[in-house]
């Protein structure tokens, strides 16, 4: 899809509606498993990332003997782990997500009959040089069915270091020209209900977009921590299903549970699954588990409307806002590192430091 066809596509309708394809059943299964997180050694990663994987494997059949589930959802990195890795080091670890690690993720899909969702850093041959961290849907054919980039990372912090794996809103121009605006916030329309997917945090107006197409189920994921209350908001403001994971408190020496957060600010489990108004319908505690919940899909369905936001009261407002940083930016240059980063984005932020005089 051209960009000029970005306001002639119909994203949403006007009646309240939104696509959908026929459901499975009635009701539908959700399980947010709440897996360790292990760092791999970037610099010879096979053997780490192969036990890794066989980890997540060993976990799925483990999730699916305790009451099978309709849709698994793991975190933002189990198989790679979370360290601050340089971009060398995550272009080591990366790999395709048709590549033969979701192709094992796949097969137990398939024998489950079942929808697998989980975070990696991936790569791409269209991309070169660029890592990316998406959000991967597996389906119960065995096939990746949706691929999800995260959108954007919150950028200038103070602190000298940044995160650069490379967003949409970093090379949207190209992006756009590639895979056309729908890809942008994309919503995979599956027969257990309609999936968005995203490590984004922080940014309601995302999720807000996504329910405004038609998200049923908005898939949310974390690594090291995430505040509860804009996991379960993002259900509150929109009327949606809503699952987090995040990786627990790890009692094994060579798994990293970020114990540190966990001692200081109870930052790392709490995995959950939010009904509209932000029910609360399932929640994980601090350590490795798995946490289960029953929706009736059909019911909500035919009950669902689009959010009731009006928008005329404030789009005179949001048109004059200008973002503190443009877009495109890695589209020259991709930082090597979060230091480089943080230098790169130097000088370049729209937004003055300090108050204003008016």
């Amino acid at each position: 899809m051209p960009k000029d066809d970005a306001t002639a596509a119909t994203f949403v309708r006007e009646d309240g509606t939104y696509p959908t394809v026929p459901l499975r059943k009635p009701k539908v299964s959700i399980a947010v498993v709440q897996t360790i997180s292990r760092p791999v050694n970037a610099d010879s990663p096979e053997q780490d990332l192969k036990e890794n994987l066989k980890y997540i494997l060993d976990s799925i059949d483990r999730a699916q003997a305790t009451g099978v589930s309709d849709l698994l959802c793991f975190h933002e990195f189990p198989i790679q782990g979370f360290k601050r890795y340089s971009l060398e080091q995550m272009q080591k670890i990366a790999f395709e997500s048709k590549g033969p690690e979701f192709a094992a993720v796949g097969e137990k899909a398939k024998k489950y009959n079942c929808y697998i969702a989980m975070g990696a850093l991936t790569k791409d041959p269209d991309w070169p040089g660029h890592v990316m961290n998406m959000q991967v849907l597996v389906g119960p054919s065995g096939e990746v069915i949706a691929t999800h980039w995260k959108q954007r990372a919150k950028r200038g912090s103070r602190k000298g270091s940044e995160q650069f794996t490379t967003c949409i809103y970093d090379v949207l121009d190209r992006f756009v020209e590639m895979y056309g605006w729908d890809a942008v916030i994309p919503i995979a329309r599956t027969d257990i209900g309609n999936i968005a997917m995203s490590a984004v945090q922080y940014e309601p107006e995302l999720f807000r977009c996504m329910a405004l197409k038609g998200a049923e189920i908005i898939v949310r994921t974390a690594t090291g921590g995430f505040r509860w209350e804009d996991m379960m908001m993002c259900s509150y403001h929109n009327e949606v299903f809503t699952t987090v994971v995040n990786n627990p408190l790890s009692l094994h020496k060579d798994r990293v549970g970020f114990e540190e957060y966990g001692n200081k600010n109870n930052w790392v489990g709490r995995s959950s699954i939010f009904g509209p108004k932000g029910v609360v319908l399932a929640e994980a505690g601090m350590f490795e588990t798995k946490r289960r919940a029953v929706i009736r899909m059909a019911e909500y369905r035919y009950e669902h409307r689009l959010p009731d936001v009006h928008f005329a009261l404030y789009r005179h407002v949001i048109n004059q806002y200008r973002e503190r940083y443009d877009p495109n930016m890695w589209l020259s240059y991709v930082p090597k590192n979060g230091a480089d980063a943080a230098q790169y984005l130097k000088g370049k932020a729209r937004w003055q430091t300090g108050s204003s005089d008016e």
